[in-house]
């Protein structure tokens, strides 16, 4: 069950480093004078961690309760 989490959470991130280098590449800044967008690693980045928390599991499983 940990394998699809982490797999999933890296497909995640994949598609959100191409949307985070698409974006750089069909509308960034190219005056040069945006810091973030006119930069493709920065780009990359900011989709990648926008991608983590998109894919990231927030759900908490219940506590086992202990038998006395």
């Amino acid at each position: 069950m940990k394998n699809i989490k982490w797999k999933k959470l890296l497909i995640f991130m994949a598609i959100g480093g191409i949307a985070g280098y698409a974006y750089y590449y069909f509308v960034g800044c190219t005056t040069g004078s945006c810091p973030i967008s006119s930069n493709p690693y920065l780009m990359t980045g900011y989709g990648l961690g926008a991608g983590l928390v998109l894919g990231w599991d927030f759900k908490k499983k219940p506590r086992k309760e202990k038998e006395a």
